[in-house]
């Protein structure tokens, strides 16, 4: 006995197959699945300060970059300039280290400037031109003993989770998916003509450490300011942020500067 037709199924739209958009789609969904981060990350990520959650790291490193490549605006001369940090953490006893470099006109020093600061516990020094002073002797100490990498590159509002996960630096690390619109960019003025023309990027987060591990972004720029020099002149051309965290767990030795 036959009964081919009887159920009345597949005859309103509920009843239908659900129409996959294409090969490729289903299978990136499926990539996207299989290397999702685990919950909660797999909502996504909010790191207003690239270097958010580190101090509830036991010590750690980092390398910052901000380095712009370009023109002053609506002129054919040339301006190129890199601001660097260095800082180095170890848990107990509070202990920080901070170095600063800087190389390009727009410092007003010479290239390859180098400013660095030392926290051991509540006391602060500072060592600018190969002569150290504490924190009595110049108020600017604890200032550069504890400045922080999402000073200089900011961070993002939201990222979501990408396709790929790995290691990196050590870490098992899932890749976040941004868009310029959620970037922070504390050291960029767009002001009314200021803009992004392009951007790539990738950031890498460790769930098990609530940490970014890796953060790249190249953006072309018009006619934006950079705030971290003492020029208010526009500029044009490529902006580059680099941010790599290494070494969680290992002592990195700090001690009191020479000379101090």
């Amino acid at each position: 006995m036959l009964f081919v037709g009887c159920t009345g199924r597949g005859q309103t739209p509920a009843d239908l197959p659900t129409r996959i958009p294409s090969v490729d789609a289903l299978a990136t969904a499926d990539m996207q699945t299989r290397n999702a981060p685990p919950v909660p990350f797999n909502n996504g990520v909010t790191f207003p300060m690239i270097d958010d959650n580190l101090p509830l790291l036991p010590n750690w490193r980092y390398d910052a970059t901000l380095r712009f490549v370009g023109v002053f605006s609506n002129t054919s001369r040339s301006v190129e300039f890199e601001a660097g940090l260095q800082v180095f953490f170890n848990q107990l006893g509070n202990q920080r280290r901070t170095v600063i470099s800087g190389v390009g006109e727009l410092f007003g020093e010479s290239d390859g400037a180098v400013l660095e600061g030392v926290r051991l516990g509540q006391r602060t020094f500072i060592v600018r031109q190969n002569t150290c002073q504490t924190d009595t002797q110049d108020p600017l100490a604890p200032v550069v003993a504890d400045l922080r990498a999402g000073e200089l590159l900011g961070g993002v509002t939201f990222a979501t989770p990408g396709a790929s996960k790995g290691v990196l630096n050590g870490e098992e690390v899932w890749r976040f998916d941004i868009t310029a619109d959620q970037l922070i960019l504390p050291q960029v003025q767009f002001g009314e003509l200021g803009r992004i023309i392009a951007m790539t990027g990738e950031l890498w987060v460790a769930p098990n450490r609530n940490a970014v591990i890796r953060y790249y972004i190249n953006l072309d720029v018009e006619n934006v300011v950079i705030t971290l020099f003492d020029s208010t002149l526009p500029l044009t051309g490529q902006l580059f942020l680099r941010y790599d965290l290494n070494g969680i767990g290992e002592n990195p030795n700090i001690t009191t500067p020479t000379g101090c």
